[in-house]
């Protein structure tokens, strides 16, 4: 038996590069020849390189991987040309070592123009394929919402009284509290800017029709997105986990029916309360912000948002509150339906349903002010 130290010597025969490993070749030992066995595969053709395996004592399946390396390219790694010498095992551990290289090969980067362009093209993908889902979802619900209609008896009212609550009359505070800052700074803001042009009446205009047609709607519309919204995804996505749903299904309960349509009927019955709220807390905080600032009083303020801003304003901003209900409904109930039976998918899909939302009220409330100015409303 050759020397049991680690050794790997290279020469050149008759224009092939031979390969003389001698000693153990273990796994503890092979950092000492790494850098060597790189260069020969950097230089030497893997066609021309021939093994000499006289002097190699013991070997394992790293020092097998480690010499594959060098005819890993070759056209045909298990030939006889590439070995000479005799070893009871290590001629197979080498082929072994190189046919399980190749069970997960090393992807090819792509450039990074090309995966930047890929990236974006799933993106749109998956944004087509989640329009057409949700537009399937909505064609499903308005079916369902039809026939139970048909039947009120079928209606779960209790539910229907629960989700009210829970939505609607615990949103309250926060939604009146946010919109009390909103005009009021929406107030100090424009009283700073009208001061300087000696219109600070005009405030009073301004926060008036900022907060009727959009900044109340838009509001309760955020913060039923963020909190009524994500809480639909869980409860459902939560029931989808624990097999509830599949159960209610063998049972000839339609999920739909006694999930999604509660949360809808009451979420478009509460909105307005919510808006109302939010438009009279809105004014209030306009109002208080007006008389500090600009020595308005509020019995001025009523006068000239009387005098000023029609009643059709106050029905713009209601008019929005029904669609950015269902909205909003919609997409959480349909995002909690889609978890699938673990704790990254709830909330992956929590997370989706929120931002979803949040688009869909932004846009949504863009084609509003579009259509209504094209229309002079």
């Amino acid at each position: 038996m050759a020397n049991s130290a680690l050794h790997l010597s290279i020469e050149s025969r008759e224009g092939k590069t031979v390969i003389i490993p001698a000693g153990d070749w273990l796994i503890g030992d092979l950092g000492q020849v790494d850098k060597q066995i790189r260069n020969v595969c950097d230089k030497a053709g893997a066609d021309h390189v021939q093994f000499d395996l006289s002097q190699l004592g013991r070997i394992d399946m790293s020092g097998a991987f480690a010499l594959s390396r060098l005819v890993r390219r070759s056209s045909e790694p298990n030939a006889d040309r590439h070995f000479t010498g005799n070893h009871p095992y290590a001629r197979k551990l080498m082929m072994a070592a190189h046919e399980n290289s190749n069970v997960c090969p090393i992807p090819r980067p792509h450039p990074q123009f090309k995966d930047v362009l890929i990236r974006v093209g799933c993106a749109v993908q998956d944004m087509w394929d989640d329009f057409v889902g949700t537009m399937a979802f909505a064609g499903r619900l308005f079916q369902t919402l039809y026939n139970t209609l048909l039947h009120p008896s079928r209606l779960r009212w209790a539910s229907i009284f629960s989700v009210a609550e829970d939505a609607g009359m615990n949103a309250l505070p926060i939604v009146g509290l946010l919109s009390f800052f909103m005009g009021a700074v929406m107030a100090f803001l424009s009283a700073n800017l009208l001061a300087e042009f000696g219109a600070s009446l005009f405030t009073v205009d301004l926060v008036g029709l900022a907060v009727l047609r959009e900044f109340a709607v838009v509001i309760t519309a955020i913060i039923l997105a963020g909190r009524s919204n994500s809480a639909f995804t869980a409860e459902i996505g939560s029931m989808k986990m624990q097999q509830e749903i599949d159960a209610m299904v063998v049972l000839g309960i339609d999920p739909y029916e006694a999930l999604v349509i509660p949360r809808v009927i009451a979420c478009v019955l509460m909105i307005p309360l919510l808006v109302f709220a939010a438009m009279v807390t809105g004014l209030i905080g306009g109002a208080l912000v007006a008389w500090l600032q600009l020595g308005i009083s509020p019995t001025l303020f009523i006068a000239r948002m009387y005098e000023v801003i029609s009643i059709q304003h106050f029905w713009v901003g209601m008019s929005k509150a029904p669609v950015f209900a269902l909205i909003i409904a919609l997409i959480g109930c349909r995002q909690g339906l889609l978890v699938e039976g673990n704790v990254d998918s709830l909330g992956r899909r929590t997370t989706m349903s929120v931002v979803q939302a949040l688009f869909a009220v932004i846009l949504v409330d863009a084609i509003f002010a579009m259509v209504y100015m094209e229309l002079n409303i």
